[in-house]
């Protein structure tokens, strides 16, 4: 069964542009975990426009689920996630001055500086995910340093999906393939949404866990928050029930 992880950067934008704790975002992590998520994900920036790092030491200290933050491992990210000791971390090459993550690793070039992050996070007991483009080429030096999945950045999915070009799906079936073979679990996140997620775990079976933000809030406007959350999980069931015979 798919993991749905979702996202509260969004909750904590909302928050932030009035000024005080509305919506307070603590509170929405306990709330999406009754909802039916199985893990919450946070990406604290250096700016901390949206998620400061404050929440996250709040959120850990209350969440019953998995936590998985997300971030590029400076010393001052290295240092929250050695005191919280999330479920996971994932490492993502965000710029500082990054609207959003919008690419991999590469992980040729950054073989050993991830290595090093790596080895200290697995040390203290994390698991280890490396956010990755769909290039094949790139899953073995991912797989070299040590981390336990890779994340699969889905935003050029997204992208061709909704320009109805199926084979946007092709370099991510690949890649995923070598992951497997290399014995990494695959995690996926980045624009996805309602419309595109059975697509997505249709043709990748082996997906263990996604992690989804920006639509899911925007689709809760409309839907509810609650009733999102089960749409999402009625959605990865459905799939994750007519792929079972796919896994092995």
């Amino acid at each position: 069964m798919v993991k749905l992880s979702v996202n509260l950067n969004k909750i904590a934008t909302l928050r932030n542009a009035r000024g005080g704790d509305t919506p307070n975002v603590s509170q929405v992590a306990i709330d999406v975990q009754k909802f039916g998520c199985q893990g919450i994900t946070v990406h604290p920036r250096p700016d901390e426009r949206h998620i400061r790092y404050k929440d996250v030491y709040d959120i850990s200290s209350i969440i019953t689920t998995e936590l998985n933050i997300e971030g590029n491992p400076t010393e001052k990210f290295m240092k929250l996630v050695l005191d919280v000791k999330p479920s996971q971390v994932t490492l993502v090459p965000d710029p500082i001055n990054a609207i959003t993550s919008n690419s991999g690793w590469n992980t040729f070039l950054y073989q050993d500086f991830l290595t090093d992050r790596i080895r200290k996070l697995k040390e203290n007991g994390i698991r280890t995910s490396i956010f990755l483009d769909p290039k094949p080429e790139l899953v073995s030096y991912a797989a070299k340093t040590g981390a336990d999945r890779i994340e699969l950045y889905t935003g050029y999915f997204a992208t061709g999906y909704a320009s109805k070009k199926w084979n946007c799906i092709e370099p991510y079936i690949d890649t995923a393939k070598i992951a497997v073979s290399n014995h990494m679990l695959i995690n996926a996140g980045h624009d996805l949404n309602l419309d595109n997620i059975y697509f997505l775990i249709e043709k990748i079976p082996n997906i263990s866990e996604v992690s989804i933000g920006h639509s899911l809030i925007h689709e809760s406007l409309y839907m509810g928050l609650e009733n999102t959350i089960q749409s999402y999980l009625k959605r990865i069931h459905k799939v994750s029930k007519s792929n079972k015979h796919i896994i092995q």
